[in-house]
Protein backbone atom coordinates (compact mmCIF):
# COMPACT_ATOMS: atom_id res chain seq x y z
CA UNK A 1 0.00 0.00 0.00
CA UNK A 2 1.20 3.29 -0.93
CA UNK A 3 1.67 6.11 1.12
CA UNK A 4 -0.97 8.08 0.08
CA UNK A 5 -3.55 5.32 0.32
CA UNK A 6 -2.17 4.82 4.01
CA UNK A 7 -3.10 8.27 4.24
CA UNK A 8 -6.93 7.96 2.93
CA UNK A 9 -7.57 5.27 5.52
CA UNK A 10 -6.15 6.97 8.47
CA UNK A 11 -9.12 9.49 8.62
CA UNK A 12 -11.53 6.25 8.17
CA UNK A 13 -10.72 4.71 11.06
CA UNK A 14 -9.99 7.33 13.07
CA UNK A 15 -13.93 8.56 12.23
CA UNK A 16 -14.42 4.69 13.57
CA UNK A 17 -13.04 4.34 17.30
CA UNK A 18 -14.37 8.28 17.19
CA UNK A 19 -17.74 6.79 17.12
CA UNK A 20 -16.84 3.63 19.35
CA UNK A 21 -15.62 5.93 21.93
CA UNK A 22 -18.36 8.83 21.77
CA UNK A 23 -21.10 5.85 21.98
CA UNK A 24 -18.98 4.94 24.63
CA UNK A 25 -18.99 7.91 26.08
CA UNK A 26 -22.52 8.97 25.55
CA UNK A 27 -23.88 5.32 27.30
CA UNK A 28 -21.64 5.88 30.29
CA UNK A 29 -23.12 9.10 30.84
CA UNK A 30 -26.89 7.94 30.32
CA UNK A 31 -26.09 5.22 32.66
CA UNK A 32 -24.72 7.79 35.22
CA UNK A 33 -27.94 9.76 34.97
CA UNK A 34 -29.92 7.04 35.33
CA UNK A 35 -28.04 5.68 38.19
CA UNK A 36 -28.50 8.83 40.01
CA UNK A 37 -32.41 8.95 38.86
CA UNK A 38 -32.97 5.50 40.24
CA UNK A 39 -30.96 6.42 43.29
CA UNK A 40 -32.93 9.72 43.72
CA UNK A 41 -35.99 7.53 43.46
CA UNK A 42 -34.99 5.41 46.65
CA UNK A 43 -33.97 8.35 48.74
CA UNK A 44 -35.86 10.00 51.28
CA UNK A 45 -39.39 11.04 50.99
CA UNK A 46 -39.16 8.31 47.40
CA UNK A 47 -38.57 6.28 49.32
CA UNK A 48 -41.20 6.47 52.35
CA UNK A 49 -43.85 6.82 49.73
CA UNK A 50 -42.58 3.32 47.84
CA UNK A 51 -42.31 2.08 51.35
CA UNK A 52 -46.37 3.34 52.34
CA UNK A 53 -47.06 2.30 48.57
CA UNK A 54 -46.13 -1.16 49.14
CA UNK A 55 -47.26 -1.76 53.07
CA UNK A 56 -50.54 -0.19 52.54
CA UNK A 57 -51.94 -2.87 50.73
CA UNK A 58 -50.05 -5.63 52.49
CA UNK A 59 -51.48 -4.29 56.00
CA UNK A 60 -55.22 -4.71 54.11
CA UNK A 61 -54.92 -8.27 53.22
CA UNK A 62 -53.39 -9.26 56.28
CA UNK A 63 -56.25 -7.15 58.56
CA UNK A 64 -59.14 -8.55 56.14
CA UNK A 65 -58.12 -12.20 55.26
CA UNK A 66 -56.01 -13.12 58.25
CA UNK A 67 -57.78 -11.35 61.73
CA UNK A 68 -61.66 -11.47 62.40
CA UNK A 69 -61.82 -8.24 65.27
CA UNK A 70 -65.71 -9.03 65.59
CA UNK A 71 -66.90 -12.55 65.40
CA UNK A 72 -69.52 -12.41 62.96
CA UNK A 73 -69.64 -8.50 62.23
CA UNK A 74 -67.03 -8.63 58.73
CA UNK A 75 -67.93 -5.43 57.90
CA UNK A 76 -65.86 -4.11 61.20
CA UNK A 77 -63.19 -5.77 59.71
CA UNK A 78 -63.41 -4.23 56.39
CA UNK A 79 -63.38 -1.00 58.01
CA UNK A 80 -60.73 -1.34 59.84
CA UNK A 81 -58.30 -2.61 56.84
CA UNK A 82 -59.55 0.31 54.82
CA UNK A 83 -58.48 2.95 57.61
CA UNK A 84 -55.40 1.08 58.25
CA UNK A 85 -54.55 1.63 54.24
CA UNK A 86 -55.70 5.03 54.08
CA UNK A 87 -53.50 5.69 57.32
CA UNK A 88 -50.57 4.54 55.51
CA UNK A 89 -51.03 6.07 52.59
CA UNK A 90 -52.04 9.69 54.09
CA UNK A 91 -48.94 9.18 56.44
CA UNK A 92 -46.44 8.33 53.39
CA UNK A 93 -48.27 9.85 50.61
CA UNK A 94 -47.78 6.96 48.96
CA UNK A 95 -50.75 8.81 46.29
CA UNK A 96 -52.02 12.37 46.50
CA UNK A 97 -53.69 12.77 49.85
CA UNK A 98 -57.38 13.84 47.98
CA UNK A 99 -56.92 10.42 46.13
CA UNK A 100 -56.35 8.25 49.27
CA UNK A 101 -59.09 10.42 50.42
CA UNK A 102 -61.72 8.46 47.70
CA UNK A 103 -61.20 5.08 48.78
CA UNK A 104 -64.22 4.75 51.57
CA UNK A 105 -66.37 5.74 47.99
CA UNK A 106 -64.89 3.23 45.97
CA UNK A 107 -64.28 0.67 48.59
CA UNK A 108 -67.47 0.54 51.05
CA UNK A 109 -70.58 0.25 48.36
CA UNK A 110 -67.73 -2.81 47.01
CA UNK A 111 -67.33 -4.89 50.06
CA UNK A 112 -70.97 -4.04 51.51
CA UNK A 113 -70.47 -1.74 54.63
CA UNK A 114 -72.33 1.01 53.10
CA UNK A 115 -74.20 1.87 50.10
CA UNK A 116 -72.38 4.28 47.46
CA UNK A 117 -75.49 7.38 48.10
CA UNK A 118 -75.18 7.31 51.53
CA UNK A 119 -71.03 7.72 52.02
CA UNK A 120 -71.10 9.98 49.14
CA UNK A 121 -72.75 12.50 51.21
CA UNK A 122 -69.76 12.78 53.35
CA UNK A 123 -68.23 14.57 50.52
CA UNK A 124 -70.47 17.70 50.85
CA UNK A 125 -71.74 18.79 53.84
CA UNK A 126 -72.58 21.98 56.25
CA UNK A 127 -69.39 21.94 57.21
CA UNK A 128 -67.44 22.01 54.07
CA UNK A 129 -69.65 24.53 52.87
CA UNK A 130 -68.40 26.27 56.08
CA UNK A 131 -64.87 25.74 54.64
CA UNK A 132 -65.39 26.75 51.23
CA UNK A 133 -66.93 30.13 52.26
CA UNK A 134 -64.59 30.74 54.54
CA UNK A 135 -61.86 30.42 51.41
CA UNK A 136 -63.42 32.42 49.28
CA UNK A 137 -64.20 35.51 51.58
CA UNK A 138 -60.34 35.06 52.18
CA UNK A 139 -59.66 35.11 47.62
CA UNK A 140 -61.54 38.19 47.94
CA UNK A 141 -59.46 40.03 50.37
CA UNK A 142 -56.43 38.77 48.19
CA UNK A 143 -58.02 39.86 45.17
CA UNK A 144 -57.98 43.31 46.07
CA UNK A 145 -55.44 43.46 48.34
CA UNK A 146 -57.19 44.30 51.34
CA UNK A 147 -54.42 41.62 53.46
CA UNK A 148 -52.13 43.72 52.67
CA UNK A 149 -53.20 46.60 53.67
CA UNK A 150 -54.50 45.33 57.19
CA UNK A 151 -50.95 43.50 57.79
CA UNK A 152 -48.68 46.85 57.47
CA UNK A 153 -51.33 48.97 59.76
CA UNK A 154 -51.11 46.77 62.33
CA UNK A 155 -46.97 46.34 62.03
CA UNK A 156 -46.83 50.13 62.03
CA UNK A 157 -49.14 50.29 65.37
CA UNK A 158 -46.02 48.10 66.88
CA UNK A 159 -42.65 50.54 65.98
CA UNK A 160 -39.66 49.52 64.75
CA UNK A 161 -37.77 48.00 68.18
CA UNK A 162 -36.59 44.68 66.61
CA UNK A 163 -38.77 43.13 69.80
CA UNK A 164 -41.75 44.94 69.03
CA UNK A 165 -41.32 44.26 65.13
CA UNK A 166 -41.33 40.77 65.71
CA UNK A 167 -44.54 41.23 67.84
CA UNK A 168 -46.05 43.20 65.25
CA UNK A 169 -45.44 40.93 62.46
CA UNK A 170 -46.62 38.12 64.76
CA UNK A 171 -49.60 40.07 65.20
CA UNK A 172 -50.41 40.58 61.97
CA UNK A 173 -49.92 36.99 60.81
CA UNK A 174 -52.31 35.93 63.48
CA UNK A 175 -54.59 38.01 62.99
CA UNK A 176 -55.50 36.98 59.30
CA UNK A 177 -54.21 32.95 59.61
CA UNK A 178 -57.88 33.78 61.74
CA UNK A 179 -59.55 34.14 58.32
CA UNK A 180 -57.66 33.09 55.73
CA UNK A 181 -55.33 30.02 55.03
CA UNK A 182 -52.12 29.97 56.92
CA UNK A 183 -50.07 28.85 53.61
CA UNK A 184 -51.87 32.46 52.08
CA UNK A 185 -51.10 34.45 55.41
CA UNK A 186 -46.97 33.15 55.26
CA UNK A 187 -46.80 33.98 51.46
CA UNK A 188 -47.88 37.63 52.04
CA UNK A 189 -46.18 38.05 54.86
CA UNK A 190 -42.72 36.90 54.27
CA UNK A 191 -41.77 39.07 51.42
CA UNK A 192 -42.46 42.31 53.16
CA UNK A 193 -40.50 40.79 56.36
CA UNK A 194 -37.43 40.19 54.20
CA UNK A 195 -37.44 43.66 52.55
CA UNK A 196 -37.12 44.75 56.30
CA UNK A 197 -34.65 42.49 56.93
CA UNK A 198 -32.66 43.90 53.63
CA UNK A 199 -32.50 46.88 54.37
CA UNK A 200 -31.39 46.35 57.76
CA UNK A 201 -28.60 43.98 56.33
CA UNK A 202 -27.61 47.15 53.95
CA UNK A 203 -27.58 49.63 57.01
CA UNK A 204 -25.55 47.44 59.47
CA UNK A 205 -24.15 44.16 57.72
CA UNK A 206 -26.46 41.68 59.90
CA UNK A 207 -29.07 41.60 62.11
CA UNK A 208 -29.63 39.78 64.86
CA UNK A 209 -33.57 39.89 64.79
CA UNK A 210 -33.73 38.44 61.27
CA UNK A 211 -34.62 34.60 62.72
CA UNK A 212 -36.50 35.34 65.48
CA UNK A 213 -38.44 37.69 62.77
CA UNK A 214 -39.08 34.84 60.28
CA UNK A 215 -39.55 31.81 63.20
CA UNK A 216 -42.55 34.23 64.30
CA UNK A 217 -43.92 34.67 61.11
CA UNK A 218 -44.12 30.77 60.65
CA UNK A 219 -45.23 30.03 64.14
CA UNK A 220 -48.01 32.53 64.28
CA UNK A 221 -49.56 31.88 61.08
CA UNK A 222 -50.35 27.99 62.71
CA UNK A 223 -51.12 29.63 65.86
CA UNK A 224 -53.90 32.09 64.51
CA UNK A 225 -55.40 29.37 63.05
CA UNK A 226 -56.41 28.11 65.67
CA UNK A 227 -58.10 30.72 67.54
CA UNK A 228 -61.34 30.33 64.89
CA UNK A 229 -63.75 27.79 63.81
CA UNK A 230 -62.54 28.15 59.68
CA UNK A 231 -58.88 28.81 60.83
CA UNK A 232 -57.62 25.17 60.13
CA UNK A 233 -59.03 22.60 58.52
CA UNK A 234 -58.36 20.05 61.99
CA UNK A 235 -60.97 22.54 63.86
CA UNK A 236 -63.85 21.71 61.31
CA UNK A 237 -63.37 18.08 61.49
CA UNK A 238 -63.77 18.23 64.88
CA UNK A 239 -67.07 19.41 64.29
CA UNK A 240 -68.13 17.07 61.63
CA UNK A 241 -66.59 14.10 63.35
CA UNK A 242 -68.21 14.83 66.45
CA UNK A 243 -71.82 15.14 64.75
CA UNK A 244 -70.92 12.02 62.42
CA UNK A 245 -69.78 9.58 65.27
CA UNK A 246 -72.40 11.29 68.14
CA UNK A 247 -75.27 12.25 66.08
CA UNK A 248 -77.14 13.62 69.19
CA UNK A 249 -73.68 16.03 70.32
CA UNK A 250 -74.22 19.14 70.54
CA UNK A 251 -71.65 20.70 67.93
CA UNK A 252 -68.73 23.60 68.93
CA UNK A 253 -70.83 26.71 67.28
CA UNK A 254 -68.24 29.64 65.58
CA UNK A 255 -68.85 32.01 69.10
CA UNK A 256 -68.42 29.26 71.50
CA UNK A 257 -65.02 28.05 69.65
CA UNK A 258 -63.71 31.82 69.24
CA UNK A 259 -64.52 32.16 73.32
CA UNK A 260 -62.28 29.21 73.74
CA UNK A 261 -59.93 29.45 70.56
CA UNK A 262 -59.14 32.91 70.83
CA UNK A 263 -57.70 33.65 74.34
CA UNK A 264 -55.97 30.45 74.02
CA UNK A 265 -54.39 32.13 70.75
CA UNK A 266 -53.46 35.21 72.51
CA UNK A 267 -51.77 33.21 75.07
CA UNK A 268 -49.50 30.98 73.12
CA UNK A 269 -48.67 34.29 70.57
CA UNK A 270 -47.24 36.19 73.53
CA UNK A 271 -45.49 32.87 74.97
CA UNK A 272 -43.97 32.17 71.23
CA UNK A 273 -42.94 36.53 71.01
CA UNK A 274 -41.07 35.94 74.30
CA UNK A 275 -39.54 32.74 73.50
CA UNK A 276 -37.92 33.66 70.64
CA UNK A 277 -36.94 37.49 71.76
CA UNK A 278 -35.73 36.84 75.14
CA UNK A 279 -35.40 33.08 75.30
CA UNK A 280 -33.25 31.86 72.58
CA UNK A 281 -32.38 34.66 70.80
CA UNK A 282 -31.30 37.99 72.47
CA UNK A 283 -32.79 41.31 70.75
CA UNK A 284 -31.15 43.39 73.39
CA UNK A 285 -28.64 44.77 71.46
CA UNK A 286 -30.22 44.29 67.96
CA UNK A 287 -30.72 47.44 65.85
CA UNK A 288 -33.82 49.20 65.51
CA UNK A 289 -35.34 50.00 62.69
CA UNK A 290 -37.29 53.41 61.69
CA UNK A 291 -40.46 53.39 60.12
CA UNK A 292 -40.57 55.53 56.99
CA UNK A 293 -40.09 52.14 54.80
CA UNK A 294 -43.07 50.61 56.54
CA UNK A 295 -45.15 53.93 56.25
CA UNK A 296 -43.77 54.20 52.18
CA UNK A 297 -45.19 51.02 51.64
CA UNK A 298 -47.97 51.76 53.54
CA UNK A 299 -48.65 54.97 51.49
CA UNK A 300 -47.88 53.83 48.39
CA UNK A 301 -51.04 51.42 48.61
CA UNK A 302 -53.11 55.22 47.99
CA UNK A 303 -56.47 55.31 49.34
CA UNK A 304 -59.02 52.44 50.19
CA UNK A 305 -60.49 51.63 47.08
CA UNK A 306 -64.67 50.56 46.86
CA UNK A 307 -64.13 47.26 46.82
CA UNK A 308 -61.73 47.06 49.93
CA UNK A 309 -64.37 49.13 51.91
CA UNK A 310 -67.05 46.48 51.06
CA UNK A 311 -65.28 43.30 51.27
CA UNK A 312 -63.92 45.00 54.53
CA UNK A 313 -67.50 45.31 55.48
CA UNK A 314 -68.88 41.91 54.34
CA UNK A 315 -65.93 40.46 56.01
CA UNK A 316 -66.99 42.20 59.82
CA UNK A 317 -70.91 41.21 58.93
CA UNK A 318 -69.91 37.55 58.88
CA UNK A 319 -67.55 37.48 61.49
CA UNK A 320 -70.35 38.74 63.66
CA UNK A 321 -73.13 36.38 62.62
CA UNK A 322 -70.95 33.59 63.00
CA UNK A 323 -70.10 34.77 66.19
CA UNK A 324 -73.75 35.42 67.54
CA UNK A 325 -75.78 33.07 65.91
CA UNK A 326 -76.05 30.42 68.55
CA UNK A 327 -76.05 31.63 72.20
CA UNK A 328 -73.11 31.82 73.99
CA UNK A 329 -72.88 31.03 77.43
CA UNK A 330 -69.77 30.89 79.45
CA UNK A 331 -70.30 30.62 83.63
CA UNK A 332 -73.05 32.93 84.69
CA UNK A 333 -73.17 34.70 81.29
CA UNK A 334 -75.11 34.46 78.44
CA UNK A 335 -75.76 35.78 74.77
CA UNK A 336 -79.07 34.85 73.01
CA UNK A 337 -78.24 34.12 68.98
CA UNK A 338 -79.63 35.91 66.27
CA UNK A 339 -81.30 32.76 64.71
CA UNK A 340 -83.62 32.10 67.57
CA UNK A 341 -84.77 34.94 66.82
CA UNK A 342 -86.02 34.08 63.07
CA UNK A 343 -88.90 31.13 62.74
CA UNK A 344 -86.43 28.80 61.27
CA UNK A 345 -84.00 29.69 63.33
CA UNK A 346 -83.35 26.82 64.15
CA UNK A 347 -82.45 25.37 60.31
CA UNK A 348 -79.70 28.28 60.44
CA UNK A 349 -75.85 26.88 60.94
CA UNK A 350 -72.40 28.41 59.93
CA UNK A 351 -72.56 26.79 56.72
CA UNK A 352 -75.70 28.71 55.70
CA UNK A 353 -73.85 32.18 56.84
CA UNK A 354 -70.82 31.21 55.06
CA UNK A 355 -73.03 30.63 51.97
CA UNK A 356 -74.73 33.97 52.08
CA UNK A 357 -71.24 35.40 51.95
CA UNK A 358 -70.69 33.86 49.09
CA UNK A 359 -73.34 34.47 46.99
CA UNK A 360 -72.91 38.00 48.11
CA UNK A 361 -69.02 37.87 46.83
CA UNK A 362 -70.47 37.34 43.34
CA UNK A 363 -73.25 40.44 43.36
CA UNK A 364 -72.08 43.26 44.47
CA UNK A 365 -70.30 45.63 42.44
CA UNK A 366 -67.09 46.16 41.64
CA UNK A 367 -65.12 48.61 39.26
CA UNK A 368 -65.33 48.41 35.53
CA UNK A 369 -62.58 46.51 33.90
CA UNK A 370 -60.91 47.48 30.59
CA UNK A 371 -63.38 46.85 28.50
CA UNK A 372 -65.65 48.69 30.20
CA UNK A 373 -67.33 45.93 31.86
CA UNK A 374 -68.56 46.09 35.10
CA UNK A 375 -68.36 43.02 37.31
CA UNK A 376 -68.68 41.66 41.11
CA UNK A 377 -66.24 40.96 43.82
CA UNK A 378 -65.04 37.77 42.72
CA UNK A 379 -65.92 36.59 38.96
CA UNK A 380 -65.59 32.50 38.29
CA UNK A 381 -62.25 32.29 37.77
CA UNK A 382 -61.91 32.21 41.46
CA UNK A 383 -63.11 28.73 42.02
CA UNK A 384 -59.90 27.58 39.93
CA UNK A 385 -58.11 28.87 43.07
CA UNK A 386 -60.63 26.83 45.45
CA UNK A 387 -58.27 23.82 46.93
CA UNK A 388 -60.73 21.12 46.19
CA UNK A 389 -58.12 18.80 47.18
CA UNK A 390 -58.68 19.67 50.91
CA UNK A 391 -62.20 19.33 50.52
CA UNK A 392 -61.67 15.93 49.41
CA UNK A 393 -59.88 15.16 51.99
CA UNK A 394 -62.17 16.46 54.20
CA UNK A 395 -64.93 14.19 52.76
CA UNK A 396 -62.87 11.05 53.04
CA UNK A 397 -61.88 11.92 55.96
CA UNK A 398 -66.06 12.14 56.99
CA UNK A 399 -66.85 8.96 55.12
CA UNK A 400 -64.67 7.16 57.03
CA UNK A 401 -65.52 8.39 60.71
CA UNK A 402 -69.10 7.32 59.36
CA UNK A 403 -68.01 4.19 58.72
CA UNK A 404 -66.36 3.85 62.35
CA UNK A 405 -69.72 4.38 63.67
CA UNK A 406 -72.11 2.45 61.01
CA UNK A 407 -70.01 -0.69 60.76
CA UNK A 408 -69.65 -1.15 64.30
CA UNK A 409 -65.80 -0.78 64.94
CA UNK A 410 -66.23 2.29 67.26
CA UNK A 411 -67.70 -0.71 69.60
CA UNK A 412 -64.89 -2.74 68.78
CA UNK A 413 -62.55 -0.14 69.95
CA UNK A 414 -64.18 0.56 73.22
CA UNK A 415 -64.20 -2.88 73.88
CA UNK A 416 -60.41 -2.73 73.61
CA UNK A 417 -59.69 0.38 75.27
CA UNK A 418 -62.53 -0.36 78.34
CA UNK A 419 -59.11 -1.38 80.33
CA UNK A 420 -57.35 1.14 79.70
CA UNK A 421 -54.71 2.18 82.95
CA UNK A 422 -53.77 6.00 82.26
CA UNK A 423 -56.35 8.19 84.30
CA UNK A 424 -58.01 11.48 82.37
CA UNK A 425 -55.32 13.99 83.13
CA UNK A 426 -52.41 11.49 81.59
CA UNK A 427 -54.83 10.75 79.21
CA UNK A 428 -55.10 14.06 77.44
CA UNK A 429 -51.43 14.76 78.01
CA UNK A 430 -50.16 11.92 76.07
CA UNK A 431 -52.58 11.92 73.40
CA UNK A 432 -51.43 16.01 73.01
CA UNK A 433 -48.03 15.27 73.21
CA UNK A 434 -48.36 12.49 70.86
CA UNK A 435 -50.23 14.22 68.26
CA UNK A 436 -48.26 17.43 68.45
CA UNK A 437 -44.73 15.66 67.39
CA UNK A 438 -46.89 13.08 64.81
CA UNK A 439 -47.65 15.88 62.73
CA UNK A 440 -43.87 17.14 62.70
CA UNK A 441 -44.10 14.69 59.70
CA UNK A 442 -47.44 13.88 58.52
CA UNK A 443 -50.68 16.22 57.45
CA UNK A 444 -52.17 17.58 60.33
CA UNK A 445 -55.75 17.67 58.24
CA UNK A 446 -54.94 13.68 57.36
CA UNK A 447 -53.99 12.74 60.68
CA UNK A 448 -56.97 14.53 62.58
CA UNK A 449 -58.61 12.82 60.23
CA UNK A 450 -57.72 9.21 61.26
CA UNK A 451 -57.47 9.97 65.04
CA UNK A 452 -60.44 11.42 65.68
CA UNK A 453 -62.65 8.77 65.14
CA UNK A 454 -60.60 6.41 67.15
CA UNK A 455 -60.41 8.97 70.17
CA UNK A 456 -63.87 9.07 70.37
CA UNK A 457 -63.95 5.19 70.87
CA UNK A 458 -61.45 5.64 73.78
CA UNK A 459 -63.29 8.41 75.21
CA UNK A 460 -66.73 6.04 75.35
CA UNK A 461 -63.76 3.05 76.74
CA UNK A 462 -62.87 5.09 79.52
CA UNK A 463 -65.86 6.81 80.04
CA UNK A 464 -64.97 10.62 79.05
CA UNK A 465 -66.53 13.29 77.55
CA UNK A 466 -65.65 12.83 74.20
CA UNK A 467 -64.76 16.26 73.79
CA UNK A 468 -61.48 16.11 76.39
CA UNK A 469 -59.85 13.41 74.28
CA UNK A 470 -60.70 14.96 70.66
CA UNK A 471 -60.05 18.87 71.53
CA UNK A 472 -56.58 18.71 72.88
CA UNK A 473 -55.68 16.10 69.75
CA UNK A 474 -57.18 18.86 67.07
CA UNK A 475 -55.19 22.25 68.94
CA UNK A 476 -52.22 19.61 69.34
CA UNK A 477 -52.40 18.78 65.42
CA UNK A 478 -52.04 22.44 64.14
CA UNK A 479 -48.44 23.17 66.49
CA UNK A 480 -46.12 21.35 64.85
CA UNK A 481 -43.73 24.03 64.88
CA UNK A 482 -39.76 22.27 64.44
CA UNK A 483 -39.54 20.76 61.14
CA UNK A 484 -39.83 22.38 58.02
CA UNK A 485 -41.80 20.09 56.19
CA UNK A 486 -44.51 20.38 59.26
CA UNK A 487 -46.58 22.95 58.00
CA UNK A 488 -46.62 25.26 54.79
CA UNK A 489 -45.64 28.21 57.05
CA UNK A 490 -42.39 26.80 58.49
CA UNK A 491 -41.53 25.46 55.05
CA UNK A 492 -42.23 29.06 53.39
CA UNK A 493 -39.84 30.81 55.90
CA UNK A 494 -37.35 28.35 55.78
CA UNK A 495 -37.04 28.73 51.93
CA UNK A 496 -35.71 31.98 52.12
CA UNK A 497 -32.22 30.12 53.15
CA UNK A 498 -31.78 32.53 56.28
CA UNK A 499 -32.24 29.06 58.43
CA UNK A 500 -30.89 26.15 59.16
CA UNK A 501 -32.90 23.01 60.30
CA UNK A 502 -31.48 22.96 63.96
CA UNK A 503 -32.05 26.31 64.52
CA UNK A 504 -36.18 25.62 63.47
CA UNK A 505 -36.09 22.25 65.67
CA UNK A 506 -34.32 24.06 68.65
CA UNK A 507 -37.35 27.22 68.99
CA UNK A 508 -39.72 24.49 68.12
CA UNK A 509 -39.37 22.07 70.42
CA UNK A 510 -39.18 24.54 73.33
CA UNK A 511 -43.02 25.73 72.12
CA UNK A 512 -44.00 22.03 71.12
CA UNK A 513 -44.00 21.85 74.96
CA UNK A 514 -44.74 25.35 76.21
CA UNK A 515 -47.91 24.16 73.46
CA UNK A 516 -48.39 20.98 75.20
CA UNK A 517 -48.67 22.59 78.57
CA UNK A 518 -51.01 25.35 77.69
CA UNK A 519 -53.58 22.70 75.61
CA UNK A 520 -53.56 20.50 78.43
CA UNK A 521 -54.19 23.71 81.00
CA UNK A 522 -57.05 24.98 78.34
CA UNK A 523 -58.69 21.31 78.10
CA UNK A 524 -59.46 21.06 81.60
CA UNK A 525 -60.21 25.11 82.61
CA UNK A 526 -61.62 27.03 79.87
CA UNK A 527 -62.83 23.96 77.82
CA UNK A 528 -65.28 23.08 80.51
CA UNK A 529 -67.57 26.04 80.88
CA UNK A 530 -67.54 26.93 77.46
CA UNK A 531 -68.31 23.60 75.85
CA UNK A 532 -70.33 22.54 79.17
CA UNK A 533 -68.48 18.97 79.22
CA UNK A 534 -69.83 19.10 83.09
CA UNK A 535 -67.76 16.39 85.17
CA UNK A 536 -65.95 15.57 82.46
CA UNK A 537 -68.10 12.05 82.35
CA UNK A 538 -69.49 10.24 79.57
CA UNK A 539 -72.50 12.31 78.60
CA UNK A 540 -76.04 10.47 77.84
CA UNK A 541 -75.54 11.53 73.79
CA UNK A 542 -72.71 9.86 73.84
CA UNK A 543 -73.12 6.02 75.60
CA UNK A 544 -75.11 5.20 72.15
CA UNK A 545 -71.84 4.13 70.66
CA UNK A 546 -71.48 1.85 73.58
CA UNK A 547 -74.65 -0.07 73.45
CA UNK A 548 -75.42 -2.44 71.01
CA UNK A 549 -78.59 -1.62 68.77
Amino acid sequence: MTSPEKQELAPAVDRSRLRRKFWFVSWRANAEVLLVKLKGAFDGAATARLAGLLAGPVLFVFILFGTELAPGQPAVTITAAVAVLMAVWWITEAIPLAATALIPIAFFPLMGVADGESIARSYMNTTILLFLGGFLLALAMERWNLHRRIALRIILLFGGRPASLVLGFMVAAALLSMWISNTATAVMMLPMALAIVRRVEKEHGSWEGTKPLLLGIAYACSIGGVATLIGTPPNLILRRTLSTIFPEAPVPGFGQWFVFGFPFSVLLLFGAWFLLTRVLFNLGHASALENDELRREYRALGPASAEERTVLTLFGLTALLWIFRSPIEVGALRIAGWASLLPAGEMIDDGVVAMIASVALFVLPARKDQNGRRGSLLEADVFAQVPWGIILLFGGGFALAKAFGDSGLARALVDRFAELPLPGWALVATITAGMNFLTELTSNTASTQMVLPVLAAIAVGENLHPMLLMLPATLAASMAFMMPVATPPNAIVFSSNRLRIIEMVKAGFWLNLFSIALICLFTWLLAVPVFDLGDGSLPVWAQTVAEPE
